[in-house]
């Protein structure tokens, strides 16, 4: 039978459209399936734990799971080689900090990702000042009389370190060069021997983040706000020594931006939590002020970050072994 040349029109455009509205039917809406949020430290390390306590309140507001696995070794570059190298649809993320996406990839050789062009920044979440901290036994009592007795007593002193050509020796370096003093570095496999051997009285000095230690001095432009009454270096006639530890979460590069626009808004809204920020500064880190929450400011913040420290760690010529 031969359609009418009006109806044929109308039974192919509604012919054409079906593919059209299936497809829209079966567009994923994000997410729609678990996360997958990469730490690429041991469970139980500060890293860890705060990747714990911001996927245990953005699987509310994201309404589906998100996993927390550990895939660790050689600085933190095993886990955040994995995630550069995963699809970038949101699904896999790489929780991280300074030594991850700052420091090692300066530091180790055949490095597998490039921190700025293999990931989208998603959120900064935490900051923790840098310490420098001493044995009881030590003479001098603050830092002023710290710095003349490493002048009078060059390369005497000694400095725990995790490791080689991390932050630990990095903020040393930075130490010595801004003070004119030297010291010896002593390496070790874990921050939890160096503290004791530092409480044993076995070496004198170690530059450690709050989250992990008793505070000496601060390594930055203000006061810490969990121990106020600790003088920054800057008070204290040394200025210039700001050494924050921070954390971040970021995504593979080429994650849609609505997907990195929907994951920022989840942190956002875990940062606003009470329970979340009492949980993170009990932690000894302090969530960032909501100008600096933005994904926006994140990027800007990490490429400074580099720029600051890839220029010095070159300079200094500190290498990870």
């Amino acid at each position: 039978m031969k359609l009418p040349r009006r109806r044929f029109l109308h039974v192919a455009v509604g012919a054409a459209a079906i593919p059209a509205a299936s497809g829209v039917a079966k567009a994923e809406v994000y997410p729609s399936r678990t996360i997958t949020m990469i730490v690429p430290i041991a469970p139980g390390v500060g890293t860890d734990a705060l990747a714990r306590i911001l996927a245990e309140h953005m699987r509310g507001t994201l309404g589906q799971s998100i996993i927390v696995e550990n895939i660790t070794g050689a600085g933190g570059t095993i886990g955040t080689a994995h995630v550069a190298r995963a699809a970038p649809d949101g699904y896999t993320l790489s929780v991280g900090n300074i030594g991850t996406h700052v420091i090692s990839p300066a530091t180790y050789p055949n490095i597998q990702y490039h921190p700025l062009k293999d990931f989208e920044p998603v959120a900064l979440i935490a900051t923790s000042a840098y310490w420098l901290i001493a044995k009881n036994a030590l003479p001098p009592k603050d830092l002023t009389e710290l710095i003349v007795w490493l002048k009078a007593n060059p390369d005497k002193a000694s400095a725990a370190m995790v490791g080689t050509g991390g932050l630990d020796q990095i903020a040393g370096t930075y130490f010595q060069q801004k003070t004119g003093t030297r010291f010896q570095f002593v390496p070790y496999r874990g921050a939890a021997p160096a503290i004791q051997d530092l409480m044993a009285g076995h070496v004198d000095l170690k530059f450690d983040p709050v989250a992990a230690s008793s505070p000496y001095v601060v390594f930055g432009q203000s006061r810490w706000s969990a121990a106020s009454e600790i003088p920054t270096a800057d008070e204290l006639g040394v200025p210039g020594l700001d050494v924050t530890f921070w954390y971040g979460l970021w995504a593979p590069k080429g994650t849609p931006k609505p997907v990195i626009a929907k994951l920022n808004a989840a942190v956002a809204e875990a940062f606003a939590d009470p329970a979340v920020r009492r949980k993170i500064t009990d932690f000894g880190a302090e969530i960032p002020p909501r100008e600096q929450q933005t994904t926006e400011a994140f990027g800007v913040f990490h490429k400074a970050e580099i720029d600051k420290w890839w220029s010095f760690i070159k300079a200094a010529g500190i290498k990870a072994e």
